[in-house]
């Protein structure tokens, strides 16, 4: 019998499996590993597979199952379209054990998955910001603790070099939202927490950019946001690996998926309002005005980006782009 080596977790039918069940089932066939689903890069001899998004780093490509390194199959256990909200909460649950944390920044995604799991949370930003005081009070109505990681400008340079370092050739965008999940992986390693709940996927998966808004082909312009996930899960994961901590994505769970993929593009964003089928989701178990409000992203909110580009300035750069390029030319 072969040696199972297994990273992160497995779940089938809304049930986390111990490592001896997921022996015993590849042990009686192993390509029924594309039925896996759960957050996890598992090798059982020549056969080696990841998880759908591939939210845990390994060598196999995201979503495959290979075979003495030739791809055979897809990782997908084809959960049919249920409804949101009991998708929403089962994603949660499978995902909520002990060492585990929340990202919270009082936005409507994360706000929802830190209602749901009830655990310890952290908030990142600048002293004062607008994700600080939203995450803060938003904590304090539901009863859960919540740390305010405040970060200086010195600190953010610090941490902009390490990225870049980890990244590689980041844009700015991307520069920008690793420097934000560097202290929250930070603030994970330093606490004891091997995994992090955080909201990443609903904006694609839901329709949350601005970009969004007017757009003239909304279902194109969805698709290909869905489509770039796998890279930004890619760039999550360097970052926390970087701290030895993991992220774990609700969102992104294959039956919040199938779920979201059966709302139609036009009740995803209409009227004005993004995410409007997330939000109604939220307005269950969430105050209103958080389910409602909207949200700037996490290096928006938390003072990060403008943070960014002043220090880019005072370097001596008019661009965050030159300034990264430089870092990176440093770094080689």
């Amino acid at each position: 019998m072969a040696d199972l080596f297994l990273k992160g977790w497995v779940e089938q039918g809304g049930r986390r499996l111990s490592e001896e069940e997921v022996l015993a089932v590849l042990t009686e066939n192993p390509r029924d590993v594309s039925l896996f689903g759960g957050e996890f890069c598992l090798r059982y001899g020549e056969w080696e597979a990841r998880d759908h998004f591939g939210i845990v780093p390994g060598p196999s490509p995201a979503g495959t199952v290979t075979c003495d390194g030739e791809v055979v199959g897809p990782v997908d256990p084809c959960y049919p379209a249920g409804d949101l909200d009991e998708a929403v909460v089962e994603a949660v649950a499978l995902r909520t054990v002990d060492g585990a944390a929340v990202a919270l920044s009082g936005g409507v995604d994360s706000a929802l998955v830190a209602a749901l799991a009830r655990l310890p949370a952290v908030v990142v930003g600048l002293d004062g910001s607008h994700d600080q005081r939203r995450a803060l009070a938003l904590a304090e109505i539901l009863g859960i603790p919540c740390d305010a990681v405040a970060v200086t400008e010195g600190e953010v340079e610090e941490a902009l070099h390490e990225v870049v370092a980890v990244l590689g050739d980041p844009n700015p965008v991307d520069a920008s939202i690793a420097t934000t999940e560097y202290f929250v992986c930070r603030w994970a390693e330093e606490q004891g927490y091997g995994r992090i709940l955080a909201g990443q996927g609903a904006d694609e998966l839901f329709g949350g950019y601005a970009r969004y808004l007017d757009n003239d082909d909304l279902a194109a312009a969805l698709e290909a946001g869905v489509a770039d996930l796998p890279r930004q899960v890619a760039r999550d994961g360097a970052v926390a690996a970087h701290y030895g901590t993991a992220f774990s994505l609700p969102y992104l769970d294959l039956r919040v998926v199938a779920a979201a993929g059966a709302i139609p593009p036009a009740e995803k964003v209409r009227d004005g309002v993004r995410k409007a089928p997330l939000r109604k989701v939220a307005e269950r178990h969430i105050p209103p005005e958080f389910a409602r409000a909207e949200k700037k992203a996490m290096q928006y909110g938390s003072g990060i980006w403008k943070t960014i580009q002043r220090l880019a300035r005072r370097n001596g750069y008019d661009h965050v782009t030159d300034w990264l390029k430089a870092m990176t030319c440093d770094a080689e």
